[in-house]
């Protein structure tokens, strides 16, 4: 055994547990809880979700909508979310500020309630899961680093475990050999399914994310085709991954000026809702679905049946993902991308994204999840136990730094990780410049000490 490589491993995953374990412990909690969001809400919003109004004239949901904006002042509507019985529909309205409400219809069009979008279970532990409530460039990427460090500590975790004698039996172990037992056991069962749910949740990530969907874009051959007209303005988590900033067509209304500013809602020539889910009807395009709609002029109706929503009732089956766009004056259908149109890697992270949401394949999914992030805590917890059993009163006891040159397998398993990775090879290089700085300053010390 390299015992400098192995020393070299235990030191840095030392401190990248160290620095990171309060961000992973917060990332799997509220990962967690989205879990179960969609069964959770069920029962807390019950009465939005499927109760009725006491008012039983029947409206055209036309009228509902007309009723909510007129209820809702200095709120214009944005997106319209028809869901399969026994769902009510849901329509999203915002204003000037950014915030949003939820209000519900049911069967006869009548405002069943409402919800302070900001609040509810599922966007509560999104915003904690993805950006800790704060949000921002750096708060995301320090969320992505988090996650790229996790897949480090497993991976090293294992060589330690497969290198070292931690899962050796030995005879009157001590309270210090269990717990590294149990932890260098629980991670190397966990490691390969919790390496693939942080990976299914990179797409989502600020850095690599954005990475990734990039590379889609420019080939269409592993991304997805591209519908060259006028780009929209605005993204929309209830469109696919696959085409959530994908070009779309314009509309196009010979009297209308484009000037692009207000809500279509209020342009009289924009066809009614009620029209339009004909004009999905008649594109084959069955409930559920969400209908996002223009905001300018010249912009489109998208309708779209997404995986990876995020909102309760509204996924569907990889397969079944479509995004249709309809011009907003004649509900022409301008075009419409299916999941048979996507290229590897749209088609790779669209199963991908509900397998980290866990309702890919119903309620094994979810349990199966839970039980890796469940292990997952636990290999933490004992990790902890095992410094803490053999920390010395008033030290630090950190792992020693090794003497031994850096080996060309450190190097090529940590170069391989910085290039899959690109945030974590940029950490990488701060953390070694950073590491070098403080070698080089302890040195001089020592040098004008003698």
């Amino acid at each position: 055994m390299k015992k400098g490589l192995y020393n070299r491993f235990w030191r840095w995953h030392f401190y990248a547990a160290l620095f990171m374990m309060p961000l992973l412990i917060t990332l799997t909690i509220s990962g967690i809880g989205y879990l179960f969001y969609n069964d959770v809400e069920d029962n807390l919003y019950d009465d939005v979700f499927f109760g009725k109004s006491k008012v039983e004239e029947k409206l055209s949901i036309d009228e509902g909508i007309a009723k909510a904006v007129e209820e809702n002042k200095g709120y214009s509507l944005s997106k319209v979310i028809v869901l399969d019985d026994p769902y009510n529909k849901r329509l999203t309205l915002s204003n000037e500020e950014g915030d949003q409400k939820y209000l519900f219809l049911d069967e006869n069009n009548q405002i069943v309630g409402d919800q302070n979008a900001a609040y509810t279970f599922s966007n509560i532990m999104r915003n904690l899961h993805s950006s800790l409530f704060v949000g921002g460039t750096v708060v995301n990427y320090l969320v992505e680093l988090a996650a790229c460090w996790a897949i480090f500590l497993l991976i090293s975790g294992v060589y330690m475990s497969l290198k070292g004698n931690a899962l050796r039996k030995k005879q009157d172990s001590t309270k210090n050999q269990r717990n590294k037992k149990y932890h260098a056991l629980t991670g190397i069962i966990i490691t390969i399914p919790m390496i693939a749910i942080i990976f299914t949740g990179l797409p989502w990530s600020a850095f690599m994310g954005n990475f990734i969907y990039s590379a889609s874009q420019e080939h269409p051959s592993i991304g997805f085709p591209v519908l060259a007209q006028q780009p929209p303005t605005s993204e929309s988590s209830e469109v696919p991954w696959a085409t959530r900033k994908n070009e779309a067509p314009s509309s196009d209304d010979p009297h209308a000026h484009h000037n692009g500013h207000g809500m279509t809602t209020a342009n009289s020539k924009t066809i009614k809702v009620e029209q339009l889910m004909k004009s999905a009807q008649e594109a084959k395009i069955a409930k559920p679905y969400s209908i996002v709609l223009p905001q300018a002029e010249d912009e489109v109706y998208t309708v779209a049946k997404s995986s990876n929503t995020g909102i309760t009732g509204l996924d569907v089956s990889p397969a079944a993902e479509v995004t249709a766009y309809f011009d907003q004056y004649s509900g022409k259908l301008l075009g419409k991308v299916g999941y048979d149109e996507y290229g590897i890697l749209a088609k790779w992270f669209t199963w991908g994204i509900p397998l980290h949401e866990g309702h890919l394949f119903g309620w094994p999914n979810k349990i199966i999840n839970l039980a890796v992030c469940l292990g997952f805590l636990l290999v933490l917890y004992w990790g902890v136990k095992t410094w803490l059993t053999r920390k010395k009163a008033s030290l630090f006891s950190a792992p020693p730094k090794t003497t031994a040159r850096v080996s060309i397998s450190f190097i090529a398993i940590m170069a391989v990780l910085g290039i899959i990775m690109p945030l974590f090879g940029i950490s990488l290089i701060i953390a070694l410049l950073l590491e070098g700085i403080l070698t080089a300053a302890k040195r001089k010390q020592i040098t004008a000490n003698h």
